[in-house]
């Protein structure tokens, strides 16, 4: 086993009625954050940011705000809760001294954000070559690293920088999100994130190139490792040219939802039943009352990618059938 620059104290438990520690769970996440190399990755990758004088580490104050989150918290001065346990944390910084930091970050986002990405990547490269089940590495055309795309609203209470109204007459945000999908017995894996306003539109292409791009960063994968073997999915909002051209020009198989106009209905009117297969969910298991058919031939395709398949999927709620959300596939 590779050598641990320690950031955090080491902990043991013991059985008593005393000393219990209100922290104990967020145990695991310190000691992932040691066993990734996630605290002195960030460490190297933020010693631009540091001042000379500094006495806290940049690198473990960001892992402290991401404990303080995964703890409960919900901004900068939730880190107290973290430096009233000392013994299981170490030494955290003072909220002046945390908001100096993300001061400095903010004065140059884009390099700061880049250096960071860059210390999560070798962190999470770290996690899942110990994982001894590599997503990476097994990946193939018929059993692809999916990675999965959707917005999401983020209610603010009081005007904050890029709150704005929601498309459900809320205010706050609406960041756009990337996760690989490790299955049915896995979850969902952050691997990039846009903060944006909440008044920006769903299917905005340059938004979910600028994710994808982010999450493909963060995947640890050799050069080669694209085409068939990673599927991006989403849903609707990325039934764009743009993006599909874009997943096209990267060699990347996909799964995007499209919203069912007038025409298209009229030519799924004209599947004959023989046209429709048992629909199966993402384990192979049939589902119940649930058909797809391929429109590819039937449709006008010719301004989009070449290879794109239309696939349409009809389910049999009650007491009368309707049609369920088609999708485009393709891949190079």
């Amino acid at each position: 086993m590779r050598n641990i620059t320690r950031h955090y104290p080491r902990l043991s438990a013991e059985p008593g009625d005393d000393d219990l520690v209100a922290h104990a769970g967020t145990a695991l996440v310190v000691r992932t954050v040691e066993a990734t190399g996630l605290a002195t990755a960030l460490s190297k990758a933020l010693v631009p940011f540091r001042t000379p004088l500094a006495s806290h580490d940049t690198g473990k104050i960001i892992c402290d705000l991401a404990i303080s989150l995964a703890a409960g918290g919900d901004c900068l001065a939730d880190i107290a809760a973290l430096r009233d346990a000392p013994a299981v944390f170490g030494r955290v910084a003072s909220d002046p001294t945390v908001s100096r930091l993300i001061a400095t970050l903010a004065s140059d986002a884009d390099r700061a954000e880049s250096a960071i990405s860059g210390a999560l990547a070798a962190a999470r490269a770290a996690a899942w070559a110990a994982s001894g089940d590599n997503p990476t590495a097994r990946a193939s055309a018929d059993d692809p690293l999916v990675v999965d795309l959707d917005a999401t609203l983020v209610t603010a209470h009081s005007d904050k920088q890029q709150a704005a109204p929601t498309y459900k007459r809320g205010f706050g945000f609406h960041p756009l999100c990337a996760f690989v999908d490790h299955g049915e017995y896995g979850t969902g894996e952050p691997a990039g994130m846009l903060l944006r306003p909440g008044n920006d539109g769903a299917n905005t292409a340059a938004d979910h190139i600028t994710v994808i791009k982010a999450a493909l960063a963060q995947l640890p994968v050799g050069a080669g490792y694209r085409g068939k073997k990673i599927l991006v999915r989403t849903d609707g909002a990325g039934s764009s040219h743009a993006l599909l051209e874009y997943l096209t020009r990267r060699r990347l198989s996909y799964s995007i939802g499209f919203a069912l106009t007038d025409a298209l209905a009229g030519l799924v009117d004209q599947i004959p039943d023989a046209g429709w297969s048992p629909a199966y969910d993402a384990d192979g298991v049939q589902r119940d009352g649930a058909w797809v058919a391929e429109l590819t031939d039937m449709a006008d395709l010719s301004s989009w990618p070449a290879g794109m398949r239309l696939i349409v999927r009809k389910e049999r709620p009650h007491p009368a059938p309707s049609f369920g959300s088609p999708v485009a596939t393709g891949c190079v």
